[in-house]
């Protein structure tokens, strides 16, 4: 009787006839593993925290000796643009299709900002001992790339053979890219340990409230130079500087104080950055087109845009004010000679307080010296006038037959 009960009763789960149902105590395991997993989240950000508080301290009290061991090594590691000029068939102008090309594969792989500047610093340190064939450039770049990215970035992004075969468009077999790795390692005497201008920029930038557009600015300036010789052999910390500075001013940011390390930048190398910005690289302004990346290559067109605005107007004449000629009256032969009399204005006389017109004599004219003589006879004969005035009378008669013709 009870077997018959139990087996009419039903779960909330249905009806099933298997033994694998979930209880009603499941909810409370899945809450205590998500709050395990909580708390080991918040763990690991502690730790985290408690990590670079540690590292910060530790920095301020070594500060000056990791500055030494990094000039120090950036002296030792940078390339001779005198031994890559003597290169047989190599030149400067295949430099920036190889390096697009390594921008690209830097992109793609997602790989850190200071991976791209050890891989064209281990590129140009080789170009620098080793005579390079034309066919092997390409080659030399992967394997510097790719050593690059097992020396300072993530394990997992770093590329395979297999990628920069496919990516090489299979011209080199897979025993050339390991071959050619070990040979760059040997020639550099596995010295690869180069400052790159992003290890001086975060120097930099720990000198002011972090910004993410003035870094992303910098960096699209520092890569900009890699394209150009002469920028090969300056100092990875000169230039750091130098890109920040311009950087700032692009976005009119507060320059560094004298006193701080970034404020001590090349005026010189500040002014030759300038003159490179005006035709980059369209793969490297693409890159930098991304909102990720503060969309920088836009900003830089519209500044140079409003720099030819100014340049433009500065350089137009400007309108010169209008000028009024006043004619002065030139000496002629007769000014020492007799001139025409004009009457005076103010000689009217006042007669019972009312302006008179002055009298001119009948019969007589002014001569020179205000002389009076005789006048001649007029051409013309004079209008007869009656000596003695009608009676007053008769223009009254004549006035009424004119109105009142009745009467006559």
């Amino acid at each position: 009787m009870a077997y018959h009960q139990q087996q009419h009763q039903q779960s909330r789960y249905g009806n099933c006839d298997s033994y694998f149902v979930e209880s009603h105590d499941d909810g409370i395991y899945a809450m205590r593993a998500e709050a395990r997993e909580r708390h080991r989240a918040v763990s690991k950000m502690q730790q985290r925290a408690i990590a670079e508080e540690l590292s910060r301290l530790t920095a301020d009290e070594y500060q000056e000796d990791i500055m030494q061991h990094m000039m120090h090594m950036e002296s030792q590691t940078l390339p001779d643009v005198n031994s890559i000029d003597i290169q047989t068939e190599i030149q400067w102008f295949m430099r920036p299709y190889l390096l697009d090309f390594l921008v690209e594969a830097h992109a793609a792989f997602q790989l850190l900002p200071e991976t791209l500047f050890l891989a064209v610093n281990l590129l140009d340190r080789y170009c620098s001992r080793r005579v390079v064939y034309k066919r092997h450039y390409q080659l030399v770049g992967c394997a510097a790339l790719l050593i690059a990215a097992k020396y300072g970035d993530k394990k997992d992004r770093v590329p395979t053979v297999r990628e920069l075969k496919s990516m090489c468009c299979s011209l080199y077999d897979d025993e050339m890219f390991t071959q050619m790795e070990w040979h760059v390692l040997q020639t550099l005497n596995w010295m690869i340990g180069h400052t790159t201008v992003d290890a001086f920029l975060q120097i930099a930038l720990s000198e002011a409230p972090y910004d993410a557009e003035v870094e992303h600015m910098t960096l699209y300036i520092a890569e900009i130079a890699l394209f150009h010789k002469e920028f090969v052999s300056t100092r990875p910390s000169v230039l750091a500087r130098s890109a920040l500075a311009l950087a700032r001013c692009i976005l009119s940011r507060p320059q560094a104080r004298n006193t701080d390390w970034s404020g001590a930048y090349d005026p010189q190398t500040v002014i030759g950055l300038s003159n490179h910005l005006y035709q980059p690289s369209p793969v490297l302004s693409r890159k930098y087109a991304s909102m990720h990346l503060s969309a920088v290559s836009a900003t830089v067109d519209e500044f140079l845009q409003r720099q030819a605005q100014i340049a433009r107007r500065q350089a137009a004449p400007p309108t010169p004010p209008p000028t009024v000629v006043i004619d002065e009256p030139k000496p002629t032969s007769e000014t020492f000679g007799p001139q025409t009399p004009n009457k005076n204005p103010y000689a009217s006389v006042m007669q019972n307080g009312c302006p008179t017109p002055p009298i001119t004599p009948e019969g007589e004219q002014f001569t020179y010296g205000h002389v009076v003589k005789s006048q001649p006879a007029s051409l013309y004969p004079t209008t007869p006038t009656s000596e003695h005035a009608a009676p007053q009378h008769q223009g009254q008669y004549f006035h009424n037959q004119y109105l009142h013709p009745q009467h006559m």
